[in-house]
């Protein structure tokens, strides 16, 4: 119901021109897009449709290939102003992000990764790449974690097949200033009711 509401006025405020330029999304558009897109349960896709990726064969991993077992997550909280994401429950390699606005005025998406490389990095929506079917969040480099030489999460980019069954998840690491070859990238199917 508040969501509902700050989303109208919003919605009203968005036909006085933006600073981001026309070409722009809305951070609400997108957390709507985050919302009505990813909500609900994935299960690990086979072994076979981990495309680009080895992730999928750490030893806690690969029993959930082609499984069932709910491998990702996303559900609204907080009063509906938050989305939280369940990456791998139930694993050692278990992960949350919480996604919500950055500020009052909902100026742009924040998102902080609670990783298993033991460390938090703070995220920014990419307003101007992200799509219904691409939603990219990129490292804030305001914050230290994101500037570092740390091993860490710098980008993380879901993307969803036009039918909406298919989900690809990738988690774009750096180290040193510079990305790692050998991130995690996830395949997941939706799973059924």
């Amino acid at each position: 119901m508040l969501r509902t509401f700050v989303v109208s006025l919003i919605t009203l405020f968005a036909v006085i021109p933006s600073a981001h330029g026309a070409e722009n999304t809305t951070a609400w558009e997108l957390f709507d897009w985050m919302d009505t897109s990813l909500r609900g349960e994935w299960k690990l896709s086979s072994a076979e449709q981990q495309t680009g990726t080895e992730s999928y064969k750490h030893k806690a991993l690969l029993p959930l290939a082609g499984t069932d077992t709910t491998a990702m997550a996303f559900k609204l909280i907080g009063g509906e102003v938050t989305i939280q994401e369940d990456l791998l429950p139930n694993t050692p390699k278990q992960m949350v992000t919480m996604y919500h606005c950055k500020d009052i005025a909902c100026s742009n998406l924040k998102a902080t990764h609670y990783c298993s490389k033991q460390n938090q990095p703070e995220f920014l929506a990419n307003l101007k790449e992200s799509t219904p079917n691409k939603i990219i969040f990129d490292c804030d480099l305001s914050t230290e974690l994101c500037q570092s030489d740390e091993d860490h999460v710098h980008q993380i980019i879901h993307e969803l097949s036009n039918d909406g069954k298919h989900l690809k998840s990738s988690y774009l690491s750096w180290k040193e200033k510079k990305p790692l070859p050998n991130s995690s990238i996830y395949h997941f199917d939706r799973k059924q009711p």
